[in-house]
C-alpha cells in the first residue's frame, strides 16, 4: 500500500461524497443517499477512480469506514433518552424478535424453493437456513444518520428503531452461531449465549462505575475537550471488548458506551465533538465505502431472478415482521410503518455474516452478489422512504430538523 495513493483516494472520496451529498439535499433526499451514490460512481461499478476490490488501499479505507460506523453508533447512544429507552425497551425487544423470525423464515423458504426443496439432511437445507440468517441482520447506522439529519433520532419511534436494531443484531449473531454449529461441531451455542449474557452483565456493572467517574470529571472540568477525548477512548474500548472478548458486534459496544454517558450534563457537547469527526472524514468514507465494495460489472445475469427475489423478500419480511409487531405493541399504522422501514436497511453486519458463512462453506460465493445488491438498494431506499413517512406524519418529539428537511416539511404543510 502506497501512502500517497491513499491520500489521493481519500481526497476523491471526501470531495465526491460532499458534492453528491449536497446534490441529494437539493433533491430533498438525505445526504447519506448521495454519499452512497458517490461510492458507486467513483468505485469499480463506474469510473474506478479509487480503491477497488483487490487493491491494498481498500483495506485501509474499509478500516476507516469501520471507525465511522462505530462513531455513528456512539453518537446514537449519546443521544438516547434513557427514560424513553426504558419505556420502550420491552417493545423494542419484541419488535427485534419479529424482525429476526420473519426474515429468517422468508429467506429459508426462498432458497428451499430455488434449490428444489431438499430434505432436512441435505447440505442445501443448512444453506437455506443460512440465507435466511443473512436476512436477519439490520444496519441501524444508515437509519440513524437519516433520522439524525431529519431531527427525529431522539423521538419515540427513533428510539425504538435504534434499540430494536441493536437487539436484532445480537439475536442475529446468536442465530448465525447456531447455524454454524450445524456444520461445525466445535462451536457450542451455549457458549455464545453465555458470552452474550456476560457482556450485558459487564456493561451494566462496569457502566455504573464508569458513569460515576465521568460524572466527577465532568463536574471538575466542565465543557473541556478532555471529556470527549475520554469518551472517545471509552467508545473504542467498549467496541473492542464487545467484539474481541464477548463475540458481540463492535457497534453494539459503541452504542452501549454512548448510553453510559448519555445522562452526563455535557453529553450533548461530547456528541457535537464526535459529529465533527464523523462529518469531516469517517462518515463520508463509511457511506461511500458501501458503493466502493460493489462492482456491478461482474454481476452474474444467470442469478438475476434469485437476486431480485432475495432483495424483495429481505426487505418485505423486515417490514412485515417489525411493523406487524409494532402494531401489536400499540403503535399506530404510520409509526409502525416507520419502524418497519427503519429496520429494513442492511449493511456491515450482513456483510460480516455473509463473509463468515462463505469462509465456513455455508454459502457459495456466487450468492454474495445478492447480499451486495440488498445492501445498496436498502441503503438508498430506506432514507428516502423514511423521509416521505415523516413528512406525512412528523413525530411529536424530536430535535431541530436539518434546514432542507424543515423547508420541505413547511411546504408540504402549506399544501
Amino acid at each position: 500500500m502506497e501512502a500517497y495513493t491513499v491520500f489521493r483516494d481519500l481526497t476523491i472520496i471526501i470531495i465526491a461524497a460532499k458534492l453528491f451529498g449536497l446534490l441529494a439535499k437539493q433533491l430533498h433526499a438525505p445526504a447519506v443517499v448521495g454519499q452512497i451514490a458517490a461510492g458507486l460512481i467513483i468505485g469499480p461499478s463506474a469510473l474506478s477512480l479509487v480503491a477497488f476490490p483487490g487493491d491494498p488501499n481498500l483495506e485501509f479505507i474499509t478500516k476507516l469506514a469501520e471507525v465511522g460506523v462505530v462513531l455513528l453508533m456512539f453518537s446514537a447512544g449519546l443521544g438516547t433518552d434513557l427514560k424513553e429507552l426504558a419505556r420502550t425497551g420491552f417493545k423494542a425487544t419484541l419488535i427485534a424478535c419479529a424482525g429476526v423470525a420473519v426474515p429468517l423464515a422468508g429467506g429459508t423458504l426462498l432458497f428451499l424453493a430455488y434449490s428444489g426443496f431438499p430434505s432436512a439432511g441435505d447440505p442445501r437445507f443448512v444453506q437455506a437456513v443460512f440465507i435466511g440468517c443473512i436476512m436477519t441482520a439490520t444496519s441501524v447506522s444508515i437509519t440513524v444518520a437519516a433520522l439524525k439529519e431529519m431531527g427525529y433520532l431522539k423521538g419515540r419511534v427513533g428510539t425504538v428503531i435504534t434499540s430494536a436494531a441493536i437487539i436484532d443484531d445480537v439475536i442475529g449473531i446468536l442465530v448465525f452461531t447456531l447455524v454454524i454449529s450445524l456444520r461445525d461441531s466445535t462451536t457450542n451455542p451455549l457458549t455464545v449465549l453465555a458470552k452474550t449474557g456476560l457482556f450485558f452483565v459487564f456493561a451494566v456493572l462496569a457502566g455504573m462505575a464508569i458513569y460515576q467517574v465521568f460524572k466527577r470529571i465532568d463536574r471538575r472540568f466542565p465543557h473541556t475537550r478532555r471529556v470527549p477525548i475520554a469518551g472517545l477512548a471509552l467508545c473504542f474500548g467498549f467496541a473492542y471488548t464487545a467484539e474481541r472478548v464477548f463475540g458481540i458486534a463492535d457497534i453494539t459496544g459503541a452504542y452501549v458506551a454512548g448510553i453510559i454517558l448519555c445522562s452526563l450534563e455535557d453529553s450533548a457537547y461530547i456528541e457535537r465533538k464526535m459529529d465533527v469527526n464523523s462529518y469531516m472524514l469517517f462518515g463520508p468514507v463509511f457511506f461511500a465505502s458501501i458503493g466502493l465494495k460493489t462492482d456491478i460489472s461482474e454481476f452474474d445475469l444467470s442469478l438475476l431472478g434469485f437476486c431480485l427475489a432475495f432483495v424483495a423478500v429481505a426487505m418485505v419480511t423486515k417490514v412485515i415482521g417489525c411493523a406487524g409487531m409494532g402494531r401489536l405493541c400499540g403503535f399506530d399504522r404510520m409509526d409502525s410503518l416507520k419502524i418497519g422501514v427503519g429496520m429494513m436497511t442492511r449493511g456491515e453486519v450482513a456483510l460480516v455474516v455473509a463473509q463468515k458463512g462463505l469462509a465456513a462453506g455455508l454459502v457459495e460465493s456466487k450468492y454474495f452478489t445478492a447480499v451486495i445488491l440488498l445492501i445498496v438498494i436498502s441503503s438508498v431506499s430506506v432514507p428516502l422512504l423514511l423521509k416521505a413517512l415523516y413528512i406525512r406524519k412528523p413525530d411529536p418529539v424530536g430535535e431541530v430538523p436539518h434546514p432542507t428537511y424543515a423547508a420541505t416539511l413547511k411546504n408540504r404543510r402549506k399544501r
